[in-house]
């Protein structure tokens, strides 16, 4: 293949899953001799891992992000100097402005929409659907982060189903460096961690309430909390409503989560919705045993060989299978699941594929 050049959009400089995989994917794909730019639509402090360069930006004002003329201009002429082969929309707004700017500004590049969740969690209305509709009859290709993503996609969107693949996210054989040291006071604590944004699909309130079931038998535990959102103030409250201060520490965002994968003893994501969790993946990489509720593509990397696959919403179920493996844990399931991801989420086997899907489109 000759050498590609490749623009990325990402919502913004924060440490989110979608984010970072697609600053680790462009390494790979600058590695395998591709160029690559990456820029968000708007700003933020997170030093996103790209390699030899820096996530550019263009800093837009959330608040115009259906009628930003200025920013689709703006995005048009980044197009116009750059002359990429491929243009990729990593989820989110990314793609209103990629398809918006391609519509008034009439550039011709193929556009590929990296389509990272569930999309009928947030398309529920009937103007929200023909929105969404609009913007995805004008994409040429659509990569979905799972097989439930992509079933999920298509049957809310039947035309989609001719120009949607299925690629899952990664991990690196190692971690990028930097980020906060994982801190505790209580080191003879059993430690019980959680990576997301504090947002209603990550489903804190119910984290908490498994938290609670698991303190009642097991006292020697705490919870972790790596991560920002418009709902962490709730959180926070809630937690000293609970009287849990002293057992539920918030570190915030962190560059490199495996610092805290590495020192954790259990992973717990009870999430309402996910697409294909990248932080998953990433627990297994890290040896660290996954207790998650089986929703969305979770179910493609995680079972019950490979970790604690629980039905969404029994949280006696989740406190079991956490209290279980404290007290025995298996190591059977945890070299099953590092194994599994050796195999078959290496990034760098990931960016091939993708580069596949661009040959197809421009071909």
């Amino acid at each position: 293949m000759r050498k590609l050049k490749i623009l990325q959009l990402i919502q913004k400089k924060q440490y989110r899953g979608a984010e970072v995989f697609c600053c680790q994917l462009s390494n790979h794909l600058i590695e395998l001799g591709h160029e690559v730019e990456v820029y968000s639509i708007y700003d933020g402090n997170a030093s996103l891992p790209l390699l030899y360069k820096q996530v550019k930006t263009l800093a837009r004002p959330r608040n115009r992000r259906f009628i930003d003329y200025h920013g689709w201009s703006q995005l048009a002429r980044i197009i116009e100097e750059f002359q990429p082969d491929i243009v990729q929309a990593n989820a989110a707004d990314t793609l209103k402005y990629a398809v918006l700017s391609k519509i008034f500004f009439n550039w011709k590049k193929p556009l590929v929409y990296r389509n990272a969740s569930a999309s009928s969690f947030y398309v529920k209305t009937r103007f929200s659907k023909k929105i969404n509709e609009f913007l995805l009859k004008r994409v040429d290709a659509i990569v979905s982060v799972s097989k439930a993503s992509k079933d999920d996609l298509n049957k809310l969107f039947p035309f989609t189903s001719t120009i949607t693949s299925v690629v899952p996210v990664g991990v690196e054989v190692k971690g990028f460096l930097g980020g906060d040291h994982f801190k505790t006071e209580s080191q003879h604590k059993k430690k019980l961690l959680h990576i997301g944004s504090f947002t209603k699909e990550k489903n804190h309130y119910g984290l908490l309430d498994i938290f609670q079931r698991i303190l009642n038998d097991e006292p020697s535990v705490e919870l972790h909390l790596v991560g920002e959102g418009i709902l962490r103030d709730k959180i926070e409250q809630k937690v000293s409503q609970l009287d849990l201060k002293g057992s539920v520490h918030f570190h915030g965002e962190v560059e490199d989560p495996t610092l805290f994968l590495k020192s954790s003893d259990i992973f717990m994501l009870p999430s309402l919705i996910e697409g294909l969790p990248a932080v998953v993946v990433e627990a297994m990489n890290q040896n660290l045993p996954v207790v998650a509720y089986n929703v969305g593509g979770i179910s493609e990397v995680l079972s019950n060989n490979t970790g604690y696959l629980i039905e969404k919403n029994n949280e006696s179920s989740f406190a079991d299978a956490v209290l279980k493996d404290l007290e025995n844990s298996d190591k059977q399931k945890v070299e099953n699941a590092f194994n599994l991801v050796s195999e078959k989420f290496r990034n760098s086997e990931i960016a091939k594929q993708f580069l596949q899907i661009y040959a197809e489109i421009r071909s």
